[in-house]
């Protein structure tokens, strides 16, 4: 079906199991030729998922799930590791096919990108959406080896969800008054947004599914949930969304997390690997121009027993030394509250704002450190080094002590 001209057109391009596909093409005589495969995790199971092929996944694992626990339900499946750097670049490849082919293109992740085709009727000869997509996903695998679903609407809600009927490796678009009868085959669980807690809440008043919320009126749920979220919930169920394609979006957070070999029960092991969390972070905010003032640390225990601890100051924060006393001082409150093994420990900076211009404090507040130009200026100079050199060529003093666990 043709879409009336000046309706929106969004697509959700979507990279099918992105980091199982960029094993295969870095490795193609290893992993390539694994049609049972694991990225995440190691394979004697220390770890989680980080994405499955489809083959293993129809033994039951999902991402996020432990290795080990992967491994019980798919004990055939390879478990392998991919670089991060091998996926930025397998990311930006896509996202510039994506470029060439649409005038507005947002990277919701690394392995997502919305595009705004609205307005390109004429330009792309009253093309219907559907073929577009079709057209659009057969470009991007010839271009750069990388398989994609891609779902389309009116909307970025329902381009989303749209996505996922697509998978694996297909099209699917919802047409022009369509939004609401699409909306009706999901549980309310599915709706981006709403968690565990949330879902929670509507299941005690019995609400499963869209279709069972739909008869609710506005006002109730605004009475149940608050009139922001009531009002949320009315909204998406019916497949409204006012947000827009914007390639310019901030980007919300920047976090890094490391799963160990085995568990850390010393706090200077722990402390020394936060150290190594924190210049990882610092790095990237300050390469992107941003500051950050709200610092969280996540510890996942031995049991798997996940805690996060979070501080927001009054002015943001990028150098390495002001980081670190933020997340040390929050990393000693989750242990003090759970002495546990940790398999997992975590650090992100979110609440982000460009970094030129942002108020330079000298002076400590009751609230937490502020960082100096001079904390900025030394975090900048190692950086320099970093890239002239190589990234192990400089590191702090507390990364070169000798393990204590």
């Amino acid at each position: 079906m043709t879409t009336p001209l000046g309706s929106p057109r969004i697509l959700l391009v979507d990279c099918d199991m992105f980091y199982v596909q960029v094993a295969r093409l870095e490795d193609p005589e290893g992993a390539g030729r694994e049609d049972l495969l694991i990225v995440g995790g190691s394979p004697s199971g220390r770890g989680v998922v980080t994405s499955a092929s489809y083959a293993v996944r129809d033994f039951g694992v999902r991402s996020g799930m432990p290795t080990s626990q992967a491994l019980r339900l798919c004990p055939d499946a390879r478990v392998v590791g991919v670089s991060r750097r091998a996926c930025s670049r397998r990311s930006k490849e896509v996202r510039a096919t994506l470029q060439r082919m649409a005038p507005v293109v947002q990277a919701a992740s690394i392995d997502e990108f919305y595009l705004d085709l609205t307005g390109t009727e004429r330009l792309l000869h009253d093309e219907p959406l559907e073929t577009t997509a079709v057209r659009f996903r057969r470009t991007v695998l010839d271009e750069t080896g990388i398989s994609v679903s891609i779902g389309g609407g009116t909307r970025k809600l329902i381009a989303k969800l749209a996505a996922g009927r697509a998978k694996p490796e297909g099209v699917f678009v919802v047409s022009p008054g369509q939004e609401e009868a699409f909306m009706r085959g999901f549980a309310l669980e599915e709706i981006p947004g709403v968690g565990p807690a949330l879902a929670k809440a509507l299941a005690d008043r019995g609400l499963l599914t869209v279709e069972d919320i739909l008869p609710v009126e506005r006002t109730w749920l605004e009475r149940w949930f608050g009139a922001s979220r009531g009002g949320w919930l009315w909204s998406r169920a019916r497949g409204l969304d006012a947000s827009r394609v914007n390639p310019a979006e901030p980007r919300k957070s920047v976090s890094s997390e490391r799963t160990f070999a085995w568990d850390l029960q010393a706090d200077a092991a722990l402390e020394k690997e936060l150290l190594k969390l924190v210049t990882s972070v610092g790095g990237t905010l300050r390469k992107t121009g941003l500051r950050g003032r709200t610092v969280t640390v996540k510890i996942r225990d031995e049991d798997f027993k996940t805690r996060t601890a979070s501080h927001t100051l009054p002015e943001p924060l990028e150098a390495d030394s002001t980081l670190l006393q933020v997340a040390g001082t929050l990393l000693k409150h989750l242990r003090k509250t759970r002495r546990r093994g940790v398999r997992l420990l975590g650090v992100g900076v979110s609440s982000l704002v460009e970094g030129e211009g942002a108020p330079q404090l000298e002076l400590f507040s009751d609230e937490g450190p502020a960082e100096s130009e001079r904390d900025r200026t030394i975090s900048r100079v190692v950086d320099g080094l970093k890239e002239r050199f190589v990234d192990d060529a400089i590191l702090p003093g507390g990364m070169l002590s000798e393990d204590t666990d």
